[in-house]
C-alpha cells in the first residue's frame, strides 16, 4: 500500500510561521524593528512578494506594525495581545473598563486563593516602585509599575489563560493611565485596589479582594465619566 505524502504548506504559510517563531522566541524583541526586507529575503530564500504577504498576515493579526518609510516593528509577542490591542482601539475607555471589571474581579479572587509569599512580596515591591515614580513625577514609570502590579495579581491567579487575556490589555491600559494622569486633580496613588488588595490577597480573603477591586474600578469609572 502506498502512502501519499502530505502536501507541503504554501510557502507564504511557511514564511509566516518562521517569522512568528522568531517573535515568540524573543529573537526579535517587543517594540524593536525587524531586519530589513533584503536581509530577510536573503536569509529565507524567498521573493519580496512572498515575504510581504507573510508580514502582512502578521500585521493583520496584530503582531507586527508596518510603518511606511520607517520599517516593520514587533507590536506583540503573540496573536492574542496583538489582536486585542487592535480591537480595543475601536472601543471607549468605559467599555474597556467594564470588561476589566470581570477580569480584575476573577484575578483578585483567584490570587487570594493561590498567591504565594513570593507573589505578595513582588506586589509590595511594585507598589513601592509605583509610589516612588509618582512622587518623582516620572509618570511613564508610574503607569508601567501600576500596570505591572495588576499583571502580577493576574499571574498569581494561577490561571494561565486569564493571565494571557489580562496581559493583552497592556498597551491600552498604559496609555489610558497616562491620559488620566494629565487631567487635573487625578490621584495617582489610590489605596483601594492596590494596598487594600495586597492585604486581602496576603490574608487569603477572597471577598475582601473582590471588594477592593470594585471600589477601585468604580472610582475609575466615575473619573472617566466626569
Amino acid at each position: 500500500m502506498t502512502h501519499t505524502p502530505s502536501p507541503r504548506p504554501p510557502l507564504v504559510a511557511e514564511v509566516t510561521t518562521t517569522l512568528r517563531d522568531r517573535i515568540h522566541s524573543g529573537e526579535w524583541p517587543l517594540q524593536q524593528r525587524i531586519p530589513a526586507e533584503p536581509e530577510l529575503m536573503a536569509a529565507l530564500g524567498v521573493s519580496r512578494g512572498t515575504l510581504r504577504e507573510a508580514i502582512k498576515a502578521l500585521a493583520h493579526s496584530g503582531m507586527l506594525d508596518v510603518r511606511r518609510g520607517d520599517g516593520t516593528y514587533v507590536r506583540a509577542t503573540s496573536e492574542l495581545p496583538g489582536a486585542a490591542q487592535r480591537m480595543y482601539s475601536d472601543h471607549s475607555q468605559l467599555h474597556i473598563l467594564e470588561v476589566r471589571v470581570g477580569l480584575d474581579t476573577q484575578a483578585a479572587r483567584l490570587a487570594a486563593r493561590h498567591a504565594t509569599a513570593g507573589d505578595v512580596a513582588a506586589m509590595h515591591a511594585l507598589l513601592t516602585a509605583r509610589r516612588g515614580a509618582w512622587l518623582a513625577e516620572d509618570y511613564a514609570a508610574w503607569a508601567r509599575a501600576d500596570w505591572d502590579f495588576h499583571v502580577r495579581v493576574a499571574q498569581a491567579s494561577d490561571n494561565p489563560l486569564l493571565y494571557e487575556l489580562y496581559v493583552s490589555f497592556g498597551e491600552v491600559f498604559h496609555n489610558d493611565l497616562l491620559r488620566q494622569q494629565r487631567r487635573g486633580g487625578f490621584d495617582g496613588l489610590p489605596h483601594a485596589g492596590h494596598g487594600e488588595l495586597v492585604a486581602a490577597i496576603e490574608a487569603h480573603d477572597e471577598d475582601a479582594a473582590v471588594a477592593s477591586v470594585h471600589r477601585n474600578l468604580n472610582s475609575c469609572a466615575e473619573w472617566i465619566q466626569t
